[in-house]
């Protein structure tokens, strides 16, 4: 990775200034005015570096030389080296929105890429814990010994979780494990909590999401509980003055890191005994789990904060995955 984050800043130096400046410049569109994380901004960026290495290779002077030939020739080109088709669809997308916006900044006499095709990304269904697998998991903080930490329960992973007060860890572990499940948040809007962000007198939080779009999320009792503990036992003995208002707190009593949040839902999956899971898969494990209940797909839609139908509509694949499953191992005619 790291090896690669040099071979991107090598290729942007080695640009043509005006397209160092384009690329600055459209970075710097995508943080303000379309409000994208820093995740999507750092590949954006450097699939742009990567076609615009290309077309420069090509004989492209300038900006105006990129046209629809050369951007078809660079996403040939991912093919031919074996490149996912997940990440082609994305390249592709970025080369469209890059296109857009530089028409519109006056950098493109047109919006070369408007024509372009996105290769079409398969989707796999995703992994899901079963309800009980979800409850294992759920318990596994509460059901560690006082002084216990979810590094000496992780005993699937060797990877050192966090190390704080033993007690106040397991309380923030849990209340991670039951945010993450209960509403199913992505681990970056978990992590990005204050503690104004809960009311828990409807037992709902404010979460902001993709785009900068703003959704409210209920969360159940048991949410409630851990929160509850977390906020009266386990955050004043880890807080330290620099945290602000956050909800969720590192060893260090800083914001939680979601790096740090990832390590922890794996580190208790392995102590609970539970196929190893990420925070995303909870996500799909409360989307399924929700569908499977009976629930609205437009509601699971609005609980997840996903734009588009289309996103969520895989859970109910996923539902029905399940019942084929079910079916073939229990129909005598299956």
């Amino acid at each position: 990775m790291a090896e690669r984050r040099r071979g991107t800043r090598a290729a942007h130096e080695e640009l043509p200034a005006p397209m160092r400046d384009a690329v600055d410049d459209f970075a710097d569109h995508l943080v303000r005015v379309r409000s994208r994380s820093a995740h999507t901004v750092r590949a954006y960026v450097t699939d742009l570096v990567s076609l615009l290495d290309h077309a420069v290779r090509m004989g492209c002077a300038d900006l105006a030389g990129l046209d629809l030939a050369v951007l078809r020739s660079w996403l040939a080109k991912q093919r031919t080296m074996g490149t996912a088709r997940t990440t082609m669809a994305r390249r592709a997308a970025a080369a469209r929105t890059f296109s857009a916006w530089a028409h519109r900044a006056g950098l493109l006499p047109a919006d070369v890429a408007a024509p372009l095709a996105s290769p079409r990304a398969g989707r796999e269904l995703p992994t899901v814990l079963r309800a009980d697998q979800a409850a294992a998991l759920m318990d596994a903080p509460a059901g560690r010994a006082t002084g216990a930490s979810a590094t000496a329960g992780a005993t699937a992973t060797t990877t050192p979780v966090d190390h704080g007060p033993p007690d106040a860890v397991l309380l923030r572990d849990r209340l991670l494990l039951e945010l993450l499940y209960g509403t199913g948040v992505r681990i970056s809007e978990a992590c990005g909590l204050d503690v104004g962000d809960v009311d828990q007198a409807r037992r709902v939080v404010r979460v902001l999401g993709k785009g900068g779009r703003e959704r409210a999320v209920p969360f159940g009792v048991p949410a409630q509980r851990a929160l509850d503990a977390w906020l009266h036992t386990g955050r004043p003995a880890l807080v330290a003055p620099g945290a602000g208002r956050a909800l969720l707190l590192g060893a260090r009593g800083g914001r939680l890191n979601p790096t740090t949040a990832r390590r922890i839902v794996a580190g208790w999956a392995g102590a609970a005994g539970v196929p190893r899971v990420t925070p995303h898969g909870l996500r799909h494990s409360a989307a399924t789990h929700l569908l499977e209940g009976g629930a609205d797909l437009r509601a699971v839609q609005e609980l997840l904060g996903h734009s588009s139908l289309a996103s969520t509509q895989i859970y109910t694949h996923v539902s029905v995955e399940r019942l084929r499953a079910a079916y073939r191992q229990a129909h005598p005619r299956a």
